[in-house]
């Protein structure tokens, strides 16, 4: 074949393979998918949920995307009806579904490698049950990425040295108030829309917020010239996709769930791209003697939000299993009050 006809016919084909998956698509479902990403329709979330939206179509659904940047609307609209299924954080999506909620509790899943491990056995088929909470499913589980404790003092490297300090807590999350006012800081109500703010302008000296964020809300500005980033995974986020289990067909979130997993190598390296984005004088690491003092807390801090029917227990006891089968030495594995 010749160049000139081969020219001719690469478009042809390619047109006749668009018209033919928009036809095929034309005859499915059609679901609205909206998706909460704090970049916007740019952002990395957003370029990752496209991608899934033209996989769905192999699952039988033609999606609509809608991208939000307030998840509070985003979520409130998953339960007008609005949205078929949403895109969010696992601390929004706890409301949801409470196990895979838990997920985004403090120090429960210590690095990226354990949370490999944890949403591998999550999109297994024989936990499918526990995907479903009243009428929502958890169509798919991706890491965004530990959230890191930006301060704008860079002295405050202790539980101690947070005494009498304001930190922003995110006001749908009661365990994050709890948690701050445990070591006797202050917390400041604030949402995702503006704890950046909150803390550029000096409301609060502290925030919890993953590397994603420093450039996306400009964290460098309440950084300034003294502040640290905390080189200490206070917790690891997640991202959830929320589904309407009504409006889509048998067997859809399975699909769902697996091809999610197949994306995690995608998510990673946006964590890392952001993880290197923040100015290197910036972090802040921990003595290695203060961070078993830490996960001691954050351990007991788990125990009292479980008691308090906050974080789910099977969840916890199940985080617990995987911290201790990749590390059997954790003074947590032989407690006696063990998750």
């Amino acid at each position: 074949m010749n160049k000139r006809l081969k020219s001719l016919i690469t478009p042809v084909a390619a047109g006749l393979m668009a018209l033919s998956s928009s036809a095929f698509s034309a005859d499915l479902p059609k679901r609205t998918l909206c998706v909460w990403d704090i970049v916007g329709k740019s952002g990395p979330v957003a370029s990752q949920m496209e991608d899934y939206r033209l996989s769905a179509i192999k699952w039988g659904v033609d999606f609509e995307m809608k991208v939000y940047t307030d998840e509070k609307i985003a979520a409130e609209d998953l339960k007008s009806g609005s949205c078929d299924a949403t895109a969010m954080t696992g601390l929004r999506a706890r409301e949801f579904n409470s196990f895979t909620g838990t997920l985004d509790s403090l120090g429960a899943i210590p690095t990226h490698e354990h949370m490999k491990v944890v949403l591998q056995y999550l999109s297994d088929p024989k936990l499918a049950k526990l995907m479903t909470s009243g009428s929502y499913e958890i169509g798919g589980i991706l890491p965004a990425g530990a959230a890191y404790l930006f301060t704008n003092d860079r002295t405050i490297d202790t539980v101690a040295e947070m005494a009498g300090k304001k930190v922003a807590a995110l006001d749908f999350d009661k365990a994050q108030a709890i948690m701050i006012e445990s070591v006797g800081a202050s917390p400041v109500s604030a949402s995702i829309t503006n704890f950046g703010s909150l803390f550029n302008n000096g409301s609060v000296d502290i925030i919890g917020a993953p590397a994603i964020a420093y450039n996306a809300l400009e964290l460098y500005k309440g950084l300034g010239e003294n502040g640290a980033v905390v080189k200490f995974s206070i917790l690891q986020l997640t991202a959830q996709l929320v589904m309407r289990k009504d409006r889509f067909p048998e067997g859809f979130g399975q699909s769902s769930r697996a091809y999610t997993f197949t994306q995690y190598g995608k998510a990673m390296e946006v964590i890392a791209a952001a993880d290197k984005s923040i100015k290197p004088s910036y972090w802040l690491e921990l003595p290695e003697e203060d961070k078993a003092g830490y996960r001691e807390m954050f351990r007991q801090s788990r125990l009292k939000m479980r008691d308090e029917k906050l974080y789910d227990g099977k969840m916890l006891s199940f985080l617990s299993k995987v911290r201790c089968q990749k590390d059997p030495s954790l003074a947590e594995c032989t407690a006696k009050d063990r998750e």
